[in-house]
């Protein structure tokens, strides 16, 4: 049996499933083997450039460690993991009736952006849904260097959406169309359909998001000490870019763990947060795709299945349900392709298996 300063781990952590925040008190960071491993492990550089690893159980963090120079007030890039933002926004949106239904067009909401280039009638059925898992008719792939939507395109033009609407129907040349596919739809990574997002929330609410943001979520979860990442047009970008605490991080999702309630607060809809952690889509063989959630499993045996915002770098942002567990993994390895290879390993051989 694991044992925490010699307290049994069925005993030390007693399930509280209803939390109304997330308890910081460092009375609750505990060490084990495994953590400790860990931890000298990432000092030593195996993982290379790791700044911050956070792990929550039953609301309580328990433990709390940063590299690199950096500390609590660090503000940390996280890339696309931000990218869930704007699901998270579109489920307050739903919930307060500025928007219907992800079902809705994005053109309800779009008027403004008519598509001046590949005009074509089939862009008018595209749903906010489409956009939220990344599934749309554009042809939009940041993983395909030959792609017209690639984000690398998105970038030196000004008016990000309306790069996004003008892409052209895209083909299906080398995976299956959406009906031959899992869940009905065909995923290509797209920054530009994300971004998006953000100006469809903007148009629904009438006023800026970034203000809509920081009054539904931002300030209920006492998260003041951020730096928010804009297009060149000046909306908010949720493809991401924007940087936070590890802390805030850590709330963000165990928000999203207790079903969107915060405080005795209910920010977000429960139903929202199910169908947004929920498969709507197959991104690879064992990665299943949320609302702008990414779904697998970690640990030893079977694994434990997760829904975790995630970006370049290997930054992950994790909720585990069945554990009543959320891990933050920050880190700086752009580019790496061994990164997030190096935040599997943490969670795998470190960090999950200690709770099964």
């Amino acid at each position: 049996m694991i044992k925490f300063n010699s307290i049994p781990l069925f005993v030390f952590f007693l399930v509280n499933t209803i939390n109304a925040q997330i308890d910081f008190s460092e009375t609750h960071l505990i060490s084990n083997n495994s953590f400790t491993k860990m931890d000298s492990t990432v000092k030593a550089g195996k993982y290379e450039a790791i700044t911050s690893i956070l792990i929550a159980k039953d609301g309580k963090l328990i433990f709390e460690k940063y590299y690199g120079g950096n500390d609590k007030t660090s503000k940390h890039n996280t890339r696309s993991a931000t990218k869930t933002i704007a699901t998270l926004l579109t489920g307050v949106a739903i919930d307060k009736g500025f928007i219907k239904s992800e079902q809705d067009k994005i053109f309800d909401y779009l008027k403004h952006k008519v598509p001046v280039q590949n005009p074509d009638p089939r862009k008018s059925a595209i749903t906010i849904e489409d956009l939220l898992t990344m599934s749309s008719i554009l042809e939009c792939d940041d993983n395909n260097s030959f792609s017209r939507g690639n984000e690398e395109r998105m970038y030196i033009i000004e008016d990000w959406a309306q790069f996004f609407v003008n892409l052209p129907i895209k083909s299906y040349p080398f995976g299956p169309k959406p009906e031959d596919s899992p869940y009905g739809r065909s995923m290509s990574y797209c920054s530009a359909g994300s971004s998006a997002v953000a100006e469809i929330v903007q148009s629904a609410v009438g006023g800026k998001v970034d203000d809509f943001f920081k009054k539904t979520l931002l300030d209920p979860l006492g998260i003041k000490e951020y730096k928010l990442d804009y297009t060149p047009t000046g909306t908010l970008n949720t493809a991401g870019g924007s940087e936070y605490q590890s802390r805030d991080l850590l709330k963000l999702i165990q928000l999203c763990l207790q079903n969107g309630t915060w405080k005795g607060q209910q920010l977000i809809s429960s139903d929202w947060i199910k169908k947004a952690s929920t498969p709507k889509a197959n991104a690879w063989e064992g990665m299943d795709y949320g609302y702008l959630f990414w779904l697998r499993k970690y640990g030893k045996n079977d694994g434990v299945q997760c829904f975790a915002m995630a970006g370049n770098g290997g930054n992950k942002v994790m909720a585990f349900p069945e554990l009543n567990l959320t891990v933050v993994l920050t880190s700086t390895n752009y580019g790496n392709r061994n990164a997030h290879n190096y935040t599997d390993e943490l969670l795998n051989d470190f960090i999950v298996p200690v709770f099964q």
